[in-house]
């Protein structure tokens, strides 16, 4: 379903793994014991009138809507990708900053909201929203948008807009959770900018992460996949492993990039030749192709020809990308030369080499 994650499941995402399972199972247990639910309500009446603090606590981690955990369950196994990039204790941090930072402005958006439309929030959606949807920021501005294909030739569909759509479908569950997205969102811009140094008063202690790393992380942890083959280059690759071919394909262009790259040390050759050749169309992949004719010998001047594949322009915008996605500036330089600074194409290269 998801595009952007890969296909490692929960492999270097122990948090993830024990929100799902434990948040997951107490939900399923509330709904089979109904009578114990009004302990876990997010009642804003009872906590600021009758000084119910303990609801923050209850109100805000599970869900009583079987829909609204399924949902947010979904969205947490996407973003699972943030822990493998950052790490458990900077993934958990973020999580503990956007929740209690979500909590404070619930209460003054829901003021807000009572002083502006004269109607009053007496109860907010149960469970842990405001930080799955704080993700939704790191979401936006870290992963990079691909191209998957187009729906009547003009909506575009990229390996992001399914995500879009189960928050959508979060967002209008139920009437006032526009509220609770709108504090994630605040919450999650406010921590990852750092604004008011959040990142500096809120955060998982050393010493916590040491304790949940030999004592939790055990408990929740997933073995390693044996199809796993990028493990050591980052999860930031993780990300980029959706591609517009199959798998048969990948390999081919792979091949074919390969033997370009040895052509152009050992010959000089046409721009238009390589392109030609590493980008063949796709009903010639994979064919036996004829050898190329060498030169003739009688050749005395050079004919004019475009700058060398190594030689053509990069654009260093490009080239920090790719290495912020964990490629080394060498492989970048290359893949985006090969590729005629196509950033998708050049990716694609890159994960498979």
């Amino acid at each position: 379903m998801f595009t952007t994650t890969g296909s490692r499941g929960l492999y270097k995402a122990p948090l993830c793994k024990g929100l799902l399972l434990v948040l997951n199972g107490l939900t399923l247990m509330l709904t089979l014991l109904p009578q114990y639910q009004e302990l876990f309500v997010y009642n804003l009446q009872a906590i600021t009138q009758q000084h119910q603090l303990w609801r923050l606590l209850c109100g805000r981690l599970v869900c009583l809507d079987v829909k609204d955990s399924f949902c947010s369950s979904l969205l947490i196994y996407n973003f699972r990708i943030f822990e493998r990039r950052f790490g458990t204790r900077k993934f958990s941090s973020f999580l503990l900053g956007t929740w209690c930072v979500s909590a404070l402005i619930d209460f003054l958006l829901a003021q807000a909201f009572q002083f502006l439309f004269d109607n009053e929030v007496e109860e907010l959606p149960a469970g842990l929203l405001a930080p799955v949807f704080s993700l939704f920021v790191p979401f936006y501005l870290s992963i990079p948008r691909m191209p998957v294909t187009q729906v009547l030739g003009h909506i575009h569909i990229t390996n992001k807009s399914l995500v879009y759509i189960v928050g959508l479908q979060l967002l209008t569950s139920s009437p006032f959770m526009w509220l609770l997205a709108l504090s994630g969102l605040i919450s999650g811009e406010l921590y990852q900018s750092n604004a008011l140094r959040l990142q500096k008063l809120l955060f998982v202690p050393a010493w916590v992460s040491c304790v949940g790393q030999y004592i939790l992380e055990p408990l929740f942890s997933s073995s390693q996949p044996a199809s796993e083959t990028l493990l050591g280059m980052g999860a930031t690759l993780d990300i980029q492993r959706q591609q517009r071919m199959d798998l048969l394909d990948q390999q081919l262009l792979l091949a074919q990039y390969n033997e370009a790259r040895r052509n152009t040390r050992q010959q000089p050759q046409a721009w238009f030749s390589q392109w030609t050749r590493l980008f063949p169309s796709l009903r010639h992949r994979g064919q036996n192709r004829p050898q190329m004719q060498p030169r003739p010998q009688a050749q005395t001047h050079p004919p004019t020809q475009p700058p060398l594949l190594d030689n053509s322009p990069v654009a260093e915008e490009q080239v920090a990308r790719l290495v912020e996605m964990g490629f080394s500036r060498i492989d970048a330089l290359e893949a985006l030369r090969a590729s005629n600074n196509d950033i998708n194409m050049a990716t694609n290269f890159l994960l498979q080499h």
